[in-house]
């Protein structure tokens, strides 16, 4: 007889282990409902079209698709089934997938609502997702994500108050943290300054695993990618810099790269006026390769 299991890579709660989370996720509900944000919550699954091209080749890859309802064999071409055409096959037994994360799933909510939405709109959301992703410690299939995200507005306040954010929740929750913060227009200068402006997906999701691979690693990984020598020790060099003033001689020529600057050192001074229980550190290696 066989017996019962679980998928690989999700787990069980026990009542115990619910009353904790439970607790977790009410104390971070109440700072974001302190702070104005409203709860959205979207549906497990969204259509492939609205999830595929948003997370780059990598995050596409481990997104898990639904098969069509009935028989999802019967429109497909039988030729791409005989080539076992895996891109082409998708794209004919399953238009729908499970959320990749929140993000996506809330701008596509604010494209189709966005008549009736006052701006700022300012949402938190605390729910499920997946992804296809090689199960490991620390790492799963399923698991949640609590998002607070501000859409219609420019103002850098926002960006010192979800600092704020980070800083009560883990005040609450008793859990010292140092919380790094970046800007992507400096990410954008350094693919500039390595002649990669084309590969800033590629640069992105490499340096963003500097903290858990090394810089061996992800130099070995940026290689992989097909990115120049000369480029990877561009990176290299600006990112060993540790500070604002640091970089500013580096961006001096450009614009962009100064707007970053700028825009992070308005940030901190918004900050000295709050009384933050954790440290705030600029960290050049925060990197995400959202598209």
């Amino acid at each position: 007889m066989q017996k019962p299991s679980i998928p690989e890579g999700t787990r069980d709660f026990g009542p115990e282990q619910v009353q904790k989370r439970t607790y977790i996720f009410d104390t971070v509900r109440a700072v974001f409902v302190k702070f104005g944000f409203q709860p959205l919550e979207t549906p497990a699954m969204e259509n492939l079209s609205t999830l595929t091209g948003k997370y780059g080749e990598e995050g596409d890859k481990l997104l898990f698709k639904i098969l069509n309802n009935g028989d999802y064999l019967k429109d497909v071409n039988p030729e791409v089934l005989a080539n076992r055409d895996s891109a082409r096959l998708v794209s004919g037994i399953a238009k729908r997938g499970l959320r990749y994360d929140l993000t996506v799933p809330f701008a596509r909510y604010v494209v189709m609502n966005r008549g009736t939405l006052s701006f700022p709109f300012k949402r938190y959301q605390i729910q499920p997702v997946w992804r296809a992703d090689r199960p490991q410690r620390g790492r799963y299939r399923e698991f949640y994500q609590c998002d607070a995200d501000v859409i219609g507005s420019e103002s850098l306040l926002y960006e010192a108050e979800l600092t704020q954010i980070y800083d009560e929740a883990f005040a609450r929750l008793g859990m010292p943290e140092v919380i790094k913060i970046n800007n992507r227009k400096i990410l954008l200068v350094i693919a500039e300054a390595g002649g990669i402006p084309d590969r800033f997906m590629d640069m992105t999701v490499a340096i963003d695993k500097l903290d858990k691979i090394g810089i061996e690693g992800v130099r070995k990984e940026l290689t992989e990618r097909g990115i120049a020598p000369e480029a990877i020790a561009t990176l290299e060099k600006i990112l060993a810099a540790q500070n604002i003033d640091a970089l500013r001689p580096i961006f001096a020529d450009s614009e962009t790269g100064q707007t970053g600057l700028d825009e992070l050192a308005r940030v901190f001074r918004l900050l000295e006026k709050t009384a933050l229980q954790n440290e705030v550190r600029f960290d050049i290696t925060l990197a995400r390769g959202l598209s």
